[in-house]
């Protein structure tokens, strides 16, 4: 793996570590909401989205 492709690779690995921190939090909210909030639901999806494509970019990067 080239110098360029391990910096991306590990700038794409730290962002996925702090956004699987941020949806657990989120999940806990949204469990301490009741399930109800319209609100984290949707930030949520946005996480999930994303870590969706960073793990997209992840896979590229390997290859």
């Amino acid at each position: 793996m080239s110098e360029q492709k391990g910096k991306k690779f590990l700038e794409l690995v730290d962002e996925q570590n702090s956004l699987q921190w941020k949806i657990v939090s989120c999940v806990s909210a949204l469990i301490d909401s009741g399930w109800e909030s319209e609100q984290i639901r949707g930030e949520l999806r946005q996480m999930v989205a994303r870590h969706t494509d960073i793990t997209r970019d992840l896979n590229s990067v390997e290859h």
